[in-house]
């Protein structure tokens, strides 16, 4: 097996650019292995000035003019392209609707999946590039029959790949990701940053989701679907409290409920369903989020689709770790069950499945199985 970059005809590679450190760096190593490589900037705010604070965000006229340094330092040509109309329909207005609807989405996945690997990769290929590049920490393996997989990151610790996990084949074959065999420390890839002269070695991180710049979704979701006020109930059907809007919670949330009066047995209480049909929340005891299985549908594979029953591993959020699981194909949908149970699951959620450091592939959890069934009337 060889890693992807390592191949030896030149590519011509359009390196994604986000301003920060790791794409940088990876157009960087791009260039240095022989490919001819463009960069881009991909303006995804209709409002530029509103997609950062701090360190939080990303997406800012700042960020555009970062990523047009380090390319100039790098010396590539560097354009910017708008997609702000087609991730505000793919990511933004998905993850509004998701949250309406009860289920907690993973925006990174579906930019991963909708921007970055379809819309970008897409007008790359019509403009006769070979590959994306970007800086996310995973590898792509080709086998000998010219196949690809998607595999962990040397690192664990940075690996990225569960984000990566709507990839199929297809995109898997243009895809560059010079970091992922990079086992050293971030401060390490700032260190590379500065000894290449990009100014961008010291730039913090953006985390949390890049269109909340300030990190309160609860407040971002009631600016786009208002204030609702309903009732948070037990697992008997009883009131113990209210809330401003359902869309506000995620399963398994603990903090910022709000709830009047404690549990009769003095323990805290967890939110464990979401109804948005009569706008209820329902909390209980943490033993209830217990799922020993799940369904998950639309599964998108990274190669060949699983042709009988498996045992994987699996991660259910991104900075999570790995569960045990069988799981099978029924009637297009994927049916998991848990070797142990898990906690915190929601529908909404991505489950990726591993064989080994392979990521096999992705779907979108529907609904969970229960060790204590919720009993609640919503």
């Amino acid at each position: 097996m060889t890693d992807t970059p390592q191949r030896t005809r030149p590519l011509r590679v359009l390196a994604a650019m986000s301003g920060g450190v790791d794409s940088a760096v990876a157009a960087a190593r791009a260039a240095e292995a022989g490919h001819d490589v463009t960069g881009v900037h991909l303006a995804l705010s209709a409002n530029p000035q509103s997609f950062r604070t701090g360190a939080r965000g990303c997406c800012t006229i700042e960020d555009s003019r970062d990523a047009r340094r380090a390319a100039d330092v790098i010396g590539i040509p560097f354009y910017v392209w708008d997609l702000a109309d087609r991730f505000r329909e793919d990511v933004v207005e998905d993850f509004v609707a998701e949250y309406e609807a009860g289920r907690t989405p993973n925006p990174c996945l579906r930019c991963n999946e909708k921007i970055k690997f379809a819309a970008l990769l897409d007008k790359a290929l019509a403009l006769g590039f070979d590959a994306v590049c970007t800086g996310h920490y995973a590898k792509v393996v080709t086998l000998p029959d010219g196949s690809r997989e998607l595999h962990r990151a040397s690192d664990m610790a940075k690996d990225q790949s569960y984000v990566l996990g709507v990839l199929d084949e297809r995109q898997l074959a243009h895809a560059l990701f010079p970091l992922g065999d990079t086992l050293t420390t971030k401060d390490e890839i700032r260190a590379e940053a500065e000894r290449r002269g990009l100014a961008v070695a010291k730039k913090p991180d953006s985390h949390d989701i890049c269109f909340i710049a300030d990190g309160d979704t609860q407040g971002f979701l009631a600016k786009r679907l208002g204030k609702a006020e309903g009732d948070i109930v037990d697992e008997s059907g009883a009131k113990v409290g209210t809330h401003e809007g359902a869309y506000g919670f995620t399963i398994g949330q603990r903090k910022g409920l709000r709830i009047g009066h404690p549990a009769a047995d003095g323990k805290p209480r967890y939110v464990l369903d979401i109804s948005p049909v009569d706008n209820t929340v329902t909390v209980g005891p943490a033993a209830s989020l217990d799922v020993t299985g799940l369904t998950a549908i639309k599964p998108r594979w990274c190669g060949t689709a699983p042709t009988a029953p498996g045992v994987y591993t699996a991660q259910l959020r991104a900075h999570g770790g790995e569960t045990e699981v069988s799981a099978e194909l029924v009637d297009g949908d994927l049916h998991v069950t848990f070797t142990e149970p898990v906690r915190g699951v929601a529908p909404g959620q991505a489950i990726v499945l591993y064989d080994g450091t392979r990521v096999v592939g992705s779907a979108t959890i529907a609904s969970t199985v229960r060790r204590q069934p919720v009993t609640s009337t919503s």
